[in-house]
């Protein structure tokens, strides 16, 4: 099993001893998220400032930029990199799109196919020379002259991945992509009984096998150094799960469980100001239904119970805001899963 953690993205300058530090510990990579900052810059300093470490998005939004913008910073950053770029995108939901980025909303597993389809396209036509001919429905690129073409990588096409949450989208995940990148708020069950099928239908239509697919993530780590980080983690969690529970597209993984009624308790609060509120709702055992629990010394086992035979990569860091502490031993011990 394969061991990534975040890094700073508040300051760039944080970023080389941070990935030092990183690589130093033992962790497979580094995942840069798109929440408050820009996913891609913090990346290109990392490749700089690394030998071993994977580098990720996790994840970029997808729709808000053109293929071709998404194509020409991932060629960048796997040949900064010397191949260890992944490109992971999502689609973010609706609102988002609509009132955050300005972009109109459409059929998003469809359009997310095309988006996978169109980069690759241009890198293709970037790795061999041959004419630019990409045209869908959402996405049509006929145009590529000399004067646009970047050097040539002297290492393998990045892999991409995309965040999948429903059945179409994990479907055209297991279609097109590389790899998914399942969100936190997911459990052991939905994984199995949801989840798995979908991928396994979208490998089908594509003539692969599970074993030339990497599913990452599907559950948070709360993991600490002793009790009290442990339950400090825990609160955290909670408060995510309350966040995300309050949002109906992600109601099926409670459904899963009997707990549509937090579901709505949890979206009422969100509509009246109540987040702070939100937290309360949610018990220990919810926390342990989407998390592994335990001390350092205990991580290792909670994490094969909760993740393995299932996922191939899991984060263990929170967010950018609160890395990963694990110790190298521990980090060794999870990736022998």
């Amino acid at each position: 099993m394969k061991v990534f953690t975040t890094f700073p993205q508040s300051d760039l300058r944080d970023i080389p001893s941070a990935v030092q530090s990183i690589e130093d510990d033992g962790y497979d990579g580094i995942v840069s998220l798109e929440n408050r900052h820009d996913p891609f810059l913090p990346l290109g300093i990392a490749a700089l400032h690394s030998k071993k470490l994977k580098l990720a998005t996790g994840v970029a939004i997808a729709f808000p930029r053109s293929p071709m913008i998404t194509a020409n910073i991932g060629w960048d950053l796997q040949r900064a990199s010397s191949g260890r770029f992944e490109l992971g995108l999502g689609s973010q939901v609706r609102g988002h799109n609509e009132r955050r980025f300005s972009v109109k909303w459409l059929p998003p597993a469809r359009r997310m196919r095309e988006y996978v389809e169109a980069v690759r396209a241009i890198w293709e036509t970037w790795r061999t020379g041959k004419a630019l001919n990409y045209e869908g429905d959402f996405y049509n690129f006929t145009l590529m002259t000399p004067n646009f073409t970047p050097e040539p990588l002297e290492v393998p096409l990045p892999k991409i991945t995309m965040a999948a949450v429903g059945p179409a989208m994990l479907r055209t995940a297991g279609r097109v992509c590389d790899g998914v990148r399942l969100h936190a708020f997911c459990t052991r069950p939905y994984l199995e009984q949801k989840v798995l099928p979908e991928l396994l239908k979208g490998l089908d239509e594509s003539s692969r096998t599970r074993e030339s697919f990497e599913i990452s993530g599907g559950g948070f780590i709360c993991t600490g150094p002793d009790d009290q980080s442990v339950e400090e983690m825990m609160d955290w969690v909670r408060y995510r799960i309350g966040f995300y529970g309050s949002t109906k597209a992600y109601w099926p993984v409670l459904e899963e469980h009997d707990l549509l009624d937090l579901g709505q308790e949890l979206n009422h609060l969100s509509k009246n100001d109540g987040w702070s509120k939100m937290a309360g709702l949610v018990s220990d055992d919810v926390v342990r239904h989407f998390a592994a629990v335990g001390r350092h010394d205990e991580i290792a086992k909670a994490i094969s119970e909760r993740f393995g035979g299932l996922s191939d990569a899991i984060g263990a860091s929170a967010s950018p805001e609160i890395p990963a502490d694990l110790p190298p031993d521990v980090i060794q011990d999870i990736q022998a899963i």
